[in-house]
């Protein structure tokens, strides 16, 4: 008996010695011992596509030529498939493992504007599994793929995409309706076809559910956009120095893929793109991105893992990630995470990017239903100019409208109500960004939280912005705000913090202020100052809605 009893011991202590290793084996990551990511390597074999019969005359379609020098050259074993300088028109494209696609300088990879080459496929759209046209260039269960070069990859974007009247000027509206197409009842957005514009009117009409026929999705088919480039559930990758351009909806999304690097490419979209994103990771394990440059029509690089029940259900949080030496021009956010994020997202590292006109900077967006955990974020040595609304935002209440309302648009005030926690709660938690400079947003700071669950956890060190507005702080707790430089030209209050808790606020500099704080709800506690001089604002505090003067303390 003795010796069952210490058997059974043994085997639970191996058990348990086992889970721990497995949990040490876990790296703990930071800005000394970033994430390694492992890295292709190919033949030097080369493939001219020219060789399987592809012209570059602009009328050819080489879409067979094309697929069938990735599938020759896979099968020797790998290597180069090289698209020389030239116009070279196509349907999608598969690239397929140990192949890199190479397209030489003046190349120019011109997707067709022929909705009938692209089959309706299974796919994914925003996180959830929809019915889709397929991806003119696309990868599924491969290893040790690549598109390199210098060459130009255009997705005919303008041939698929809606155009909103508020984002063109009178000339250029003019000049698209002529091109044929169909305005929508209000004569606000421009489609490009009746089909399109029909679907337009429906709700999920991409949703693959039992009562919807093959039929009913051909009568949708030109609403159902695909992203210019999308490989799926693959392994080492190499994108770099090719332009991707022209997008029909996002321009470059990995999803579940591992071993990612993004090197010097050009992402480019119209502002006005719909939809547009420059790079969207979603549930994708080690991703290097750097030296890479993106002007697109929505958020520039982005971070997902699906959404609602379906990306909790795949449960595959974006990780591991290191983007660096980046530049953002136009875009709805420069570096974002979510609003699909309900897989989560964790070790995500950003540094020594600029972001230039784009609306929001740091953008970190979801909504209740989303659940998902974001956390261990950590952000260094940001440049910002132009900055059309918020310098750095975090909200838990997306609502899935342009960040920066146009005109005309009429927008209803957040309703604030206190819910239970559930699995579709969201948690943003666990952010460090230091070394920010701005030269100009609408609002420096922006943290709004849930009532039922704070943001929490957040460090800002060292930020130096001009902004017409300040510091706008809703449901947190756990905040930290230090070397601090602020130059607001509104200043009515410089610091609004609504149900804070534990919010520090040291070395905090500023021009002038009418207002210093506004504290507001009769949930706050904990607000402390230390360098902080208080004497150069009119009015140092005023307390509403419930908020008591024990729940700030100012210290010089």
């Amino acid at each position: 008996m003795k010796k069952i009893v210490s058997t059974i011991f043994t085997l639970i202590f191996i058990a348990s010695s086992s889970v721990y290793a497995q949990k040490a084996k876990q790296p703990e990551y930071s800005w000394t011992n970033l994430p390694v990511i492992a890295q292709t390597s190919f033949k030097a074999d080369t493939i001219s596509i020219v060789k399987y019969g592809a012209k570059n005359d602009g009328f050819l379609l080489n879409t067979k030529a094309i697929n069938d020098a990735i599938i020759a050259c896979n099968k020797k074993g790998g290597g180069v498939v090289l698209v020389p300088s030239g116009m070279w028109i196509t349907g999608p494209i598969e690239l397929k493992s140990n192949v890199n696609l190479h397209l030489q300088k003046n190349a120019i990879l011109q997707f067709t504007r022929d909705f009938s080459q692209y089959p309706l496929v299974e796919s994914n759209w925003e996180g959830l599994p929809q019915m889709r046209n397929q991806s003119p260039l696309w990868a599924t269960n491969q290893t040790n793929i690549a598109v390199t070069g210098f060459g130009i990859i255009d997705g005919a974007g303008d041939a698929w995409r809606m155009v909103k009247k508020s984002k063109l000027n009178e000339s250029q509206w003019a000049a698209l309706v002529a091109t044929g197409g169909v305005l929508s009842d209000d004569k606000k957005t421009w489609y490009p076809t009746q089909q399109s514009l029909d679907a337009s009117k429906m709700k999920n009409p991409g949703e693959i559910t039992k009562d919807k026929t093959p039929a009913f999705f051909a009568s949708i088919k030109d609403f159902l956009r695909p992203n210019l480039l999308v490989f799926t559930s693959c392994k080492k990758i190499l994108l770099e120095g090719v332009t991707f351009q022209n997008s029909p909806a996002w321009n470059i999304h990995p999803l579940m893929c591992e071993d990612l690097t993004v090197r010097n490419v050009y992402a480019k979209n119209p502002w006005y793109a719909q939809n547009g994103d420059g790079i969207d990771l979603e549930s994708c394990k080690n991703v290097l991105i750097e030296g890479s440059t993106f002007d697109v029509g929505d958020d520039g690089i982005c971070i997902k893992s699906g959404r609602d029940a379906a990306g909790r259900k795949r449960g595959m949080p974006t990780e591991n990630v290191i983007i660096r030496n980046s530049t953002v021009y136009h875009a709805h956010g420069g570096f974002v995470i979510g609003s699909e994020m309900s897989g989560g997202a964790k070790n995500i590292f950003v540094s020594d990017c600029s972001f230039i006109g784009t609306d929001i900077g740091l953008r970190f967006k979801t909504t209740r239903g989303r659940g998902g955990v974001v956390e261990k974020i950590f952000i260094k040595n940001i440049n910002m100019t132009g900055i059309v609304g918020e310098a750095i935002l975090f909200d838990m209440y997306y609502a899935a409208v342009d960040p920066i309302p146009l005109k005309g648009d009429k927008r209803e005030a957040i309703k604030v109500e206190l819910l239970p926690v559930t699995e579709e709660t969201p948690v943003f938690r666990d952010f460090q960004i230091s070394d920010v400079v701005c030269d100009g947003a609408s609002k420096a700071l922006f943290i709004r939280g849930l009532p039922e669950l704070s943001i929490s956890n957040i460090s800002i060190n060292n930020l130096n912005i001009k902004s017409k507005e300040g510091i706008d702080i809703q449901e947190a707790k756990n905040i930290n705000l230090t070397n601090i430089n602020i130059n607001a030209a509104t200043s009515n209050p410089l610091i609004s913090v609504q149900n804070g808790n534990v919010i520090n606020f040291k070395n905090i500099n500023y021009n002038a202020a009418q207002l210093l704080f506004r504290i507001s709800g009769a949930n706050n506690s904990e607000i402390k100052t230390s360098g902080l001089d208080a004497a150069k604002a009119t009015t140092k505090s005023e307390f509403t809605a419930g908020a008591t003067e024990k729940s700030l303390q100012i210290n010089k």
